[in-house]
């Protein structure tokens, strides 16, 4: 593989802008090799000879140290210059001394280019240094919280404490030899190894400093040195717990005396902390990660342009250049590797249970294979799928279903039932196709969602589970219409008209069954995604949780006809063959009701942000909804009721709310139409390298928002049959436009995350320090 295809590979997606431009200084060197072949003069095979000749017996000089080291003045093509800034950071400026040969130019151009780089990289890996070394603090102290917790709960038992005694009475209680530090002093130790059977005979010293071993005696010292039991009743006041659900728990130390007759409660608290911070030190070592892979792939970059230009332009310089390369805090600094080792043996010992194999696979997870089996299945459903949808078609023919005088009715009762997962399935192979064009674009939908690595599913992975469900539904709408049509009908009518139900209960069963089986890991993703959507705005919301309700607007008619099911089989009308849902009033109020749920889940969510973020645009996000859920309210009034005063109203409602819908689709959510932009009417980064397929997007999202209005008006349509195929080919049409935009949405989601270089999930800690007394009344 080349190195351009495997540096690209290597970039993480939202750090693409501080990496070297190496595909930008490829391109001068191009220049520089077009610039000296058109002034290569033409050479006769016999002199290029001689030349190959001379230069491989030069190259067998017995001195030739000797000989490099005297002409290496005569030689030199660079010289780099360190200029040191305020800031106490290096400035790397190269002086090409053969700017006054032909083509000088082109080169000082490559070299000026390389230092920009150089100084980007350098001073984006330093920033990033930085903020590891703030976060690494800010670890040690909520190791010593946790650390604390840990040691009163294990070695004294919360009912036996005695914290309202001073520190220095003679018969206070006496503290663990490994409690006994200071957490304010510089050398606080980050690692102790607590368990239930007592302390570990060594200790592993402040994440920031080297890892020494440490004995009991040597902790008595410091601990006797320190005051005893001090130190931990200082922890203790100085922390608080953070609770989603109130703002603040006092301190520790309030917590243990709360709950001395709550043992159990408190012990649900420090889990809950431990997992926490377990998250948190997961995500803290993917940083470090990243910025070590960081390091070295520009850095190789670096050697690999070098040598490029050499061969190029037949001038020595990488050696220089790369001495420079070599000893900047890029090259020289071992921080990163210093805190992943420290970060190894923390986690180890505290969350894994000292099983370093076991705390490796969380920290480094395996990345996900393809397997060829999931290709090869995915191939046999699509196929037999097609080949069922064949067959059905058939069927309906052969019998001329249609043409019988029960034909529309039984086709009205029966077409409902299905499309539920006709829907499901369009829906899934929306999102596999997204999945595949996200991959290709390099949008890094994984972290956007928040999947755990390693659990994703990618395009393969989906398109296999809804071409599966396609078949199971198929086979059994198949099934279904052989027994209607067949001479068993006459026994067997209950069977047949379980068929539905019966396929409604296979899918729910897989889609809650707790075993590691069918994908597990995305199962739970999205019924916990599903649970929060329901249960807005008691929940925080994330991108998942409004990305699923978005894409929930799009299946009103899915829910419907889940609803359908439970009033047919309710009701007992599938023994009948009769579906009089719409003869009840309970049915059609939640015919109202069903239509607005998604749109009003929405709403709530814009509400909880709006009060969240204080920022007035989900306010108006929260407008919008509200204005499509009037439209929608007064749709169904018209779809039930009919009569032109409410097909005016429903015309006028749905107008606005599409308009609306439109604007903040394209400019909000998408960011296009941008006045100022590099890109005419689209915005100034772009994945996708043609513009016309923006364009493109835009017209077809514009068209597929307006056709819902089409079921607003009259037509001479044969309500049992045109009137169906209408609104099932029009739900479609919406699912396919939803698939558009979740593409743009989540691209435009990538794109402000390269902005501010958001890489990384920002996940809370568990305790909350404060030291002065105000802070501490409040």
């Amino acid at each position: 593989m080349k190195f351009a295809k495997l540096f690209k590979r290597q970039m993480v997606p939202e750090w693409v802008e501080a990496y070297i431009d190496y595909n930008g200084l490829k391109r001068i060197l191009r220049e520089i090799l077009k610039y000296k072949k058109s002034r290569q003069p033409r050479t006769s095979s016999r002199a290029l000879q001689q030349r190959a000749l001379h230069r491989s017996f030069s190259g067998l000089s017995c001195h030739p140290r000797r000989a490099e080291t005297a002409g290496d003045i005569e030689d030199q093509v660079i010289r780099v210059d360190i200029v040191r800034q305020d800031d106490s950071r290096n400035l790397y400026r190269t002086n090409f001394l053969r700017r006054y040969e032909e083509g000088g130019e082109i080169e000082e151009t490559f070299f000026r280019k390389l230092d920009e780089e150089l100084n980007k990289v350098e001073r984006f890996y330093q920033d990033k240094v930085d903020e590891v070394v703030r976060e690494a603090a800010l670890l040690d102290k909520q190791m010593d919280a946790l650390i604390a917790m840990r040691i009163k709960v294990q070695d004294h038992g919360i009912k036996n404490l005695k914290l309202e005694k001073h520190p220095s009475d003679s018969d206070a209680t006496v503290m663990p030899e490994s409690a006994s530090r200071n957490p304010g002093s510089e050398n606080t130790e980050m690692a102790h190894d607590v368990d239930r059977t007592g302390i570990s005979e060594i200790e592993a010293l402040q994440i920031g400093n080297e890892i020494v071993p440490v004995s009991h005696n040597d902790a008595n010292e410091r601990g006797n040195g320190m005051g005893g039991n001090q130190d931990l009743l200082e922890i203790l006041e100085r922390v608080r717990i953070k609770n989603s659900l109130e703002s603040r728990i006092p301190s520790l130390r309030g917590v243990f005396g709360d709950s001395k007759n709550d043992e159990p409660s408190f012990k649900k608290v420090l889990r809950k902390a431990e997992v926490q911070l377990r998250l948190v030190f997961i995500e803290f070592y993917k940083k470090l990660r990243h910025l070590k892979e960081f390091s070295f792939i520009n850095l190789l970059a670096c050697s690999k342009i070098m040598k490029k230009y050499e061969k190029i332009a037949s001038r020595k310089a990488s050696l220089d250049y790369m001495k420079i390369v070599d000893n900047s805090f890029l090259g020289s600094s071992d921080e990163v590797t210093r805190f992943m080792e420290r970060v190894e043996v923390t986690f180890v010992r505290h969350f894994s249970n000292a099983d370093r194999r076991e705390g490796m696979k969380y920290l480094r997870p395996k990345i996900k294979r393809e397997r060829h089996r999931v290709t090869f299945f995915s191939g046999f459903f699509s196929g037999c799928s097609v080949v069922l949808v064949i067959a059905v078609v058939f069927k309906i023919e052969n019998i001329k279903m249609l043409d019988k005088d029960h034909g529309p009715v039984y086709m009205a009762n029966i077409i409902p039932l299905y499309s539920l997962f006709g829907y499901v399935i369009l829906h899934m192979l929306t999102y596999a196709a997204n999945i595949y064009f996200w991959r290709r674009y390099r949008v890094n939908y994984a972290f956007i969602f928040g999947f755990k690595q390693g659990t994703e599913m990618g395009y393969r992975e989906v398109f296999l589970v809804g071409t599966g469900l396609a078949v199971l539904a198929l086979v059994c709408f198949l099934v279904n219409l052989q027994l209607d049509t067949a001479w068993m009908i006459k026994d067997r009518k209950t069977l047949s008209e379980a068929i539905p139900l019966g396929l409604v209960a296979i899918v729910l069963v897989i889609l809650f069954c707790p075993l590691n089986i069918v994908y597990r890991s995305s199962r739970l993703f999205f019924i916990h995604s599903l649970f929060r959507c329901i249960c807005a705005p008691l929940y925080k919301v994330t991108l998942p949780d409004f990305f699923l309700a978005d894409h929930l607007t799009s299946q009103v008619l899915a829910i419907r006809s889940f609803e359908l099911f439970i009033c047919y089989y309710g009701l007992g009308g599938y023994l009948k063959r009769q579906n009089k849902c719409h003869k009840h009033g309970v049915y059609n109020l939640f015919y109202f009701v069903v239509a607005v749920i998604p749109h009003w889940l929405r709403f709530l969510q814009c509400i909880r942000r709006l009060c969240e973020e204080k920022e007035w645009i989900h306010g108006y996000n929260a407008l919008k909804y509200m204005l499509t859920i009037v439209a929608v309210l007064i749709r169904t009034a018209f779809e039930l009721k009919k009569g032109g005063t409410w097909m005016m109203l429903a015309l006028i409602s749905t107008g606005v709310a599409t308009a609306m819908n439109l604007f903040w689709d394209i400019v909000l959510d998408w960011g296009l139409l941008r006045r100022h932009s590099k890109n005419a009417y689209l915005r100034d980064k772009l994945m996708v390298p043609h513009k016309i397929v923006y364009f493109i997007a835009i017209v077809v999202n514009v068209i597929l928002r307006i056709t819902w209005m089409q079921l607003m008006l009259e037509f001479n349509m044969r309500p049992l049959e045109e009137k169906m195929g209408m609104s099932t080919v029009i739900s479609c049409l919406e699912i396919v436009r939803r698939g558009i935009w979740s593409f743009f949405r989540l691209e435009n989601e990538h794109l402000n995350n390269v902005g501010k270089y958001r890489a990384f999930k920002s996940v809370p800690h568990p305790f909350d320090y404060y030291d002065d007394a105000t802070d501490k009344d409040e």
